[in-house]
């Protein structure tokens, strides 16, 4: 029930909302029907990019029995072509008689069997932001001396998961329940690529001739948060780093500082452009040599291919003490971006890690980073 839209390559697209919107509404109705023994067919909740949702709770799988109750939710991805759209999601709620919140993964919810990703081996693969939203929203209905256990349900998810990363990932037997924002921006890549476009013309009529690119929504609050950059220098590329460089250079751009998680841009460093997994990978190849050419073991070497994520291998860097690297790696990378850009631009890389914080600023970076 989101009737927002955005427009992008002349064409009106829908907004949707994640799976942790799901979640959190099904949760949340769940609760509520528990306490007052009363069915309900809408539910609000307030997502993290403060947009208010209003979900239809589908009727035919609701039940209620004494202090529990159980429903489903309908993921809608808009129009982003979102392999989960149009999964039922439910929630499982008892409700119990001290102030504790427990949420659980049930069918179809993928458990985490490797570790290096944001959450423990043996947890269900509901990501941070989600928990949150599942436990405030539950909280909002909920009386204060009473708490609840969850469990999130979703029917289909065993078998979506093979269609996703997730095996590759150590993620078993269901999907992630994800979301950042608890909504799905809807894009295809031409469409993406030319909202890109459309802010940088905007930064070069506002008089921009440096910018600061970065991946996604951690980089841009790295960006703010570490360093105190303006959000109106601030552009989000998601995979397509090369593609901009290229228009920066054709729009007379003179420097740029790049800002993401090193599991995108330790890609640059191993002169990969486009950062999208499907795309190229070999992020913990470029970790490992890099790693061997500093005086790794060869043990160390084969716990890096074990990881199943870049989280992973920081934490190994940082067991055995190998910090170097990462300054290795942004020096790399910044040295790809200037050759790629035939020396154009002046290219600087800042990496950061999601546990670790601030991994490594490159020599290019410190000067730019002084222009800010």
């Amino acid at each position: 029930m989101l009737d927002k839209y955005v427009v992008k390559n002349g064409k009106k697209m829908k907004y949707g909302y994640t799976t942790g919107s799901c979640a959190a509404a099904a949760a949340k109705a769940a609760a509520y029907m528990a306490l007052k023994n009363k069915i309900i067919d809408k539910i609000n909740i307030e997502t993290p990019k403060g947009w208010i949702l209003t979900l239809d709770v589908i009727e035919p799988a609701i039940k209620i029995k004494g202090q529990s109750a159980f429903c489903f939710i309908k993921k809608d991805a808009g129009d982003d072509p979102d392999i989960t759209h149009g999964i039922l999601i439910g929630a499982d709620v008892e409700i119990i008689d001290t102030p504790d919140i427990i949420i659980k993964g049930g069918e179809g919810v993928g458990k985490i069997t490797k570790p290096g990703l944001y959450l423990p081996v043996g947890q269900p693969a509901i990501n941070p932001a989600p928990l949150e939203m599942i436990r405030s929203e539950v909280l909002k209905v909920l009386p204060d001396n009473k708490g609840a256990i969850i469990t999130i349900i979703v029917p289909e998810g065993e078998k979506i998961a093979k269609k996703t990363f997730n095996p590759k990932l150590g993620i078993q037997g269901g999907i992630s329940i994800l979301g950042t924002s608890g909504i799905v921006e809807p894009m295809s890549d031409e469409a993406f690529k030319e909202s890109i476009i459309i802010e940088l013309n905007m930064a070069v009529n506002n008089g921009l001739d440096r910018l600061v690119l970065v991946p996604g929504n951690y980089g841009e609050e790295n960006a703010q948060k570490l360093f105190g950059i303006d959000k109106a220098n601030i552009i989000k590329i998601s995979n397509f780093i090369g593609f901009i460089l290229d228009k920066c250079i054709e729009k007379k751009i003179k420097k740029v500082l790049l800002i993401g998680h090193i599991g995108k841009l330790v890609k640059l460093a191993g002169g990969i452009f486009n950062t999208h997994s499907r795309v190229a990978d070999g992020r913990l190849e470029i970790i490992a040599a890099n790693l061997a050419l500093i005086g790794a073991s060869k043990e160390v070497i084969k716990k890096v291919f074990q990881c199943v994520t870049t989280e992973g291998a920081v934490n190994l860097i940082e067991e055995y003490k190998y910090h170097e690297v990462y300054g290795i790696l942004c020096r790399k990378a910044e040295e790809r971006c200037i050759s790629y850009t035939h020396e154009n631009l002046e290219i600087g890389v800042v990496m950061f890690s999601m546990e670790k914080g601030l991994l490594a600023i490159g020599d290019k970076a410190k000067e730019i980073l002084e222009e800010f």
